[in-house]
């Protein structure tokens, strides 16, 4: 009786999440199978849609990410049903998934793309945001507009933009590194950036031309129990753009790096005037005394370096933390240090019938030499494309290689409105100290950095109109020896397309 009650639908391709990885596979199963009904599960009424593809280089692409009515996707693919509810619980055993309205989904492959959720730095204090998917931001946008100074704590692309995007707002910036955009870049691109946070910003903001879906006026209350689930999908990569940024104040740029230091201690206004201690004042460059601030603030920072400050509120864009709790329970998966679920390089996890993909997921195969997971949106499309193809040929019984976008990291983004791209161990990442770099910066315009390894190129980072990504791929992928050719590899004066054509 019990189980009439529960209305089963047989589900034979299950997805979980509306972000790009759930999305890009539920879309690429629907063109592998047209005729039968794919299921995609998401809690959020709006889903993330790839648009204006374009494949830059063999493995290097660009793409805007749109928020769509969910309707849209079943539009364009009639076979894809989208049941917009959150989870409840997943029945491994039982090849069967239950969604909080009640009903029981049988799958007969599933994928989880459930993403990550930021890692705030602390709980439940309303002065601290976390920055991760659309809704947040325009939360922030609302703070923002009575706010005259606040401090963003984290060093990924995140804090990198926002820090850019703010105007009229003292920023202090508290990163754990020597500097800024660690996760991105070197200390010398990280200087060239700096510059440009120092420079005036042109005025002429190109407009964007995209339309934009918001989760405003639709379903209130499904909102605001979204928001308590702190679900909602990463942001695009133009998240910023069309958000006004700017605080109270009438002045452009007025950022403070602290660097070397994490937050040691929260404190509201009452308890910070119970502790007696003083606060700094906004730090400036002509007055090298430390001053105390005489004005009172809703919340006040202690950082690892000693230093105090107070603040409108606190922006932790410290990274993300994968959203397993809700599959863990009760199933036996494998999870990686990350707090990933564990997928082999077909993206299957340790369970039977069961894929993920995003940032969901922890790489567990021995990667490429040059390739190394990050929670990006490009992996994330890889990741959701190749879990289809994989999930197909299970199915069909096929063999099935790994995906050539595996073979090489590739990323290419914008910060301080340059052009930035990241090749292979663009870092030197496990590199050992047997690697050297070398540079070529016009102040201002462009910045390329090379990773070398026994002659080999293993990694690089372009910022500006460099035009050298296909090239620089290209001898990555193939090893090339590179010795010969020494320091003219990046002479302005030579054009090293026409070497290596």
């Amino acid at each position: 009786k019990e189980a009439a009650h529960q209305r089963q639908t047989m589900g034979k391709f299950v997805v979980v999440g509306g972000g790009i990885a759930g999305v890009t596979c539920a879309e690429e199963l629907a063109v592998s199978f047209p005729s039968e009904e794919i299921l995609l599960i998401t809690a959020s009424p709006v889903i993330k849609a790839v648009t204006n593809f374009k494949q830059v280089s063999k493995i290097l692409e660009e793409f805007d990410v749109e928020e769509q009515p969910s309707t849209m996707l079943e539009s364009r693919f009639p076979n894809i049903k989208v049941i917009e509810s959150g989870l409840k619980q997943l029945k491994s055993k039982e090849h069967c998934i239950v969604t909080e309205d009640g009903n029981q989904h049988v799958y007969e492959k599933l994928c989880l793309c459930a993403g990550a959720k930021p890692k705030l730095i602390c709980e439940g204090n309303p002065y601290v945001l976390g920055i991760r998917d659309t809704d947040s931001a325009q939360e922030f946008q609302k703070q923002l507009t009575k706010a005259k100074r606040i401090m963003i704590i984290g060093n990924g692309g995140i804090a990198l933009e926002l820090v850019y995007e703010i105007e009229g707002c003292e920023v202090i910036w508290a990163i754990k590194d020597k500097a800024i955009g660690n996760t991105f870049f070197d200390a010398g691109a990280a200087e060239f950036l700096t510059s440009k946070l120092v420079s005036e910003k042109p005025e002429a903001k190109i407009p964007h031309k995209r339309t934009k879906y918001t989760t405003e006026g639709m379903k209130k209350e499904a909102r605001s129990k979204a928001k308590a689930d702190n679900v909602g999908s990463a942001l695009g990569p133009d998240w910023h753009e069309g958000l006004d940024l700017k605080g109270t104040e009438e002045f452009s740029h007025k950022v403070h790096i602290e660097p070397m230091c994490e937050v040691k201690k929260i404190y509201l206004q009452e308890e910070f005037r119970l502790l007696k201690k003083n606060s700094l004042t906004f730090p400036t460059n002509h007055n090298k005394s430390v001053t105390t601030d005489n004005e009172t603030w809703p919340v006040y920072v202690e950082l690892t370096n000693e230093k105090l400050y107070g603040c409108d509120f606190i922006v932790s864009a410290t990274g993300v933390t994968p959203n397993t709790e809700l599959f863990l329970h009760g199933n036996n998966f494998d999870v990686g240090e990350d707090g990933g679920l564990k997928v082999d390089d077909h993206m299957h996890t340790s369970l039977p019938d069961i894929y993920a993909a995003g940032d969901i997921c922890t790489a567990a195969w021995q990667p490429s030499p040059v390739w190394q997971q990050m929670r990006l949106w490009t992996q994330a499309r890889q990741m959701g494309w190749y879990a289809a193809k994989c999930m197909t040929a299970a199915r069909l019984g096929n063999c099935i290689d790994m995906d050539f976008s595996f073979e090489l990291f590739a990323h290419v983004t914008k910060f301080f409105n340059f052009k930035v791209v990241l090749l292979g161990k663009y870092n030197a990442q496990g590199l050992g100290s047997d690697h050297e770099l070398m540079l070529r910066c016009t102040k201002g315009q462009e910045y390329v950095k090379v990773v070398m390894q026994n002659g080999r190129m293993m990694g690089a980072v372009l910022i500006g109109e460099t035009d050298l990504e296909e090239t620089f791929e290209n001898l990555i992928l193939n090893q090339m020896d590179l010795s010969p050719y020494g320091e003219e590899l990046l002479d302005p004066n030579i054009d090293i397309e026409d070497y290596f054509d």
